[in-house]
């Protein structure tokens, strides 16, 4: 479903500046896969996802979507193929439309517009089934302008969103991370949820270790952008926070310093 070829990327090429962040970057995703991806400060791992997102383009490499080549494609285009959340729950929505509202944009997109109602009341109805089961209570409350949602309720309407369409591939942007700890295991809920019934490829990129290991069928580790630990299986369910570290050592010949991923390895 995904296919990443010797991506590479470099900012602020020929000056004093230049940050390689991604460096012959190989990634290949099967239907249904769900990777995790963890990796300390500058390790590559946004700028990988913005890449496959469109957000730049490579200076060298490949990346397809089931079987189509959208290196060259503009965000815009690419966004067919994709549903997206961002870390931050004010990203992803219209806040000063309704919850309706948003969902259906989410429902209409890559379709024709046409003058007609933007929300039918079947489309209420249908919303308010897929709404209940996130057991937030937004069932009944569709005409709140989403806006004035919690941080944990946007993003479980922001997940909705993006997975209303099942896209060929969902990025995961440490779309918990702004949360509180219990908000945070809850949307974590939701989206396992989601991903599982909808058969979802999924891309997300996480601080958090116990999360990377709770989570998806696969985790890679990033560092010095490239791959440095991929497991997947029963070695992935087996896994403890101490052998990552372990296995990230072998792999990068460094020790790992990512602040913010030591001091949440226990939850």
């Amino acid at each position: 479903m995904l296919k990443i070829t010797d991506l590479q990327k470099t900012f602020n090429p020929g000056t004093v500046n230049a940050k390689t962040a991604l460096s012959g970057f190989d990634l290949t995703l099967e239907n249904g896969d769900f990777v995790t991806v963890i990796g300390g400060n500058g390790a590559g791992k946004s700028t990988m996802l913005n890449a496959v997102a469109g957000v730049w383009r490579p200076d060298y490499g490949t990346i397809e979507i089931d079987g189509v080549d959208v290196t060259n494609m503009p965000e815009h285009k690419r966004a067919a193929f994709l549903g997206r959340v961002f870390q931050d729950p004010m990203k992803g929505t219209a806040p000063d439309m309704e919850i309706a509202e948003n969902l259906s944009i989410a429902a209409r997109r890559g379709t024709k517009r046409r003058l007609k109602w933007g929300c039918t009341r079947r489309e209420r109805e249908a919303y308010k089934e897929l709404l209940a089961q996130l057991d937030l209570g937004l069932e009944t409350r569709l005409s709140t302008k989403v806006g004035l949602l919690s941080g944990g309720q946007r993003q479980a309407v922001t997940l909705l969103m993006a997975t209303l369409q099942k896209p060929k591939l969902l990025l995961l942007d440490e779309h918990t991370a702004a949360l509180d700890p219990k908000t945070a295991a809850k949307v974590l809920e939701i989206t396992d949820k989601l991903v599982s019934e909808n058969h979802l490829t999924t891309l997300m990129v996480t601080h958090n270790m116990h999360d990377a290991i709770a989570y998806g069928n696969r985790l890679i580790m990033m560092h010095e952008g490239r791959i440095v630990v991929d497991i997947s299986g029963d070695a992935k369910k087996k896994l403890t926070i101490e052998e990552l570290l372990d296995l990230f050592q072998a792999g990068s010949g460094s020790e790992f310093t990512g602040d913010k991923q030591i001091l949440s390895k226990k939850r």
